[in-house]
């Protein structure tokens, strides 16, 4: 089989797998292939979980965690279920969606949904999204066929388009389920205010689906959360496993909530740095002939490429160790188009200087 038609990894941030093939060390990698926040992780959120108590199990419910959680969005903490990461909850959600009738997922799309729908045997629609854009600004989802139940994420992954509170609320009204995705939200400058999550008290039929990894850098950790109203959440709790947030990560999370102040000042933090290297990737992108960077309000963006971008993500990965993400593992897209995880100055530079290097070579 060519190398075009070998099947890409489903998500980013492989980095073991990728250095054993590359045979190298996962340190000397440049990991643009995850999206998360690059900023370090406050001491007090480090301390705290080197303090975490590992003889006894944790708290099944994590209730102190789902009270700052809750809190934070003034909410009830019946509305607020925590996860190993959001993974896990896309799968207690396409339980649920299974019953249903078929799911609508838009292409392209994360491929965990669809995952998550197989599970269950659940049918599955799917509708193009354009792959033409001139904005990422707030805005209207564009026109889905009806179906019982519709996926969607904001910002959208992987275009990285911000849809609207209010081009979204109508869709509540057409769908008997609506799971929304907003994994990259809190990291979107001014982000928040297009959340769905006020709406959920008076939609039973709204899930939303939220991460602290990406957000906070810790992947590893594994912590993600749904809102919905409380009776969905009940019945998901009993299908789960007892223990589905282990003691460390519920304590590094505790620690990084806990000050209300501390975490409205870390999500300015890093939505200025959004904000700032998605401009400078932008615009040094576009500076490339045959390379065209696609608008997104998230803190990572399409490369769409004249020509097939895989030699060129190969290249990179054996001679500059910079991972990109292929986008062949998103529906709807083929092998022109990498997406770029924001880095740190220094890093974007280094990734911009490969990119040129590379491509432009005869």
């Amino acid at each position: 089989m060519s190398r075009q038609g070998t099947v890409p990894e489903t998500h980013g941030g492989n980095l073991e797998a990728t250095a054993r093939r590359l045979g190298c060390e996962p340190h000397q990698l440049l990991d643009a292939s995850a999206s998360l926040a690059p900023l370090a992780l406050p001491w007090r959120a480090r301390w705290a979980g080197w303090r975490a108590p590992l003889q006894p199990y944790p708290d099944r419910t994590a209730q102190p965690l789902r009270a700052l959680i809750a809190a934070r969005h003034g909410l009830d903490g019946a509305m607020v279920l925590l996860g190993n990461g959001a993974a896990e909850l896309f799968t207690w959600a396409a339980r649920d969606a299974a019953a249903l009738g078929p799911s609508l997922l838009s292409q392209p799309g994360f491929a965990d949904y669809a995952r998550a729908l197989r599970c269950w045997g659940a049918a599955v629609q799917t509708a193009p999204l354009p792959l033409d854009w001139v904005t990422a600004a707030p805005g209207p989802l564009p026109e889905l066929p009806p179906a019982p139940v519709l996926w969607i994420t904001n910002p959208h992954n992987p275009t990285g388009q911000l849809w609207s509170r209010a081009g979204l609320e109508p869709l509540l009204r057409r769908h008997r389920l609506v799971i929304c995705d907003e994994a990259f939200l809190s990291l979107v400058p001014d982000g928040e205010r297009q959340s769905l999550i006020p709406l959920v008290a008076e939609h039973a039929n709204l899930v939303v689906i939220r991460s602290l990894t990406k957000l906070y850098g810790i992947a590893g950790l594994r912590i993600g959360y749904a809102v919905a109203q409380p009776e969905r959440l009940q019945r998901w709790a009993a299908w789960r496993d007892p223990w589905p947030i282990n003691a460390v990560a519920a304590a590094v999370a505790q620690a990084l909530l806990r000050d209300p102040q501390h975490h409205r000042a870390w999500c300015r933090r890093v939505q200025r740095w959004t904000a700032r290297e998605g401009a400078w990737l932008q615009q040094h992108l576009q500076a490339i002939p045959g390379l065209t960077p696609m608008p997104s309000a998230a803190n990572f963006l399409l490369l769409r490429g004249e020509r097939s971008l895989v030699p060129l993500r190969e290249a990179l990965e054996r001679r500059h160790r910079i991972l990109l993400r292929d986008c062949r593992s998103f529906d709807g897209l083929d092998e022109r188009w990498l997406r770029i995880g924001y880095q740190s100055r220094r890093r974007n530079r280094r990734i911009v200087s490969a990119l040129e290097r590379e491509w432009l070579s005869p």
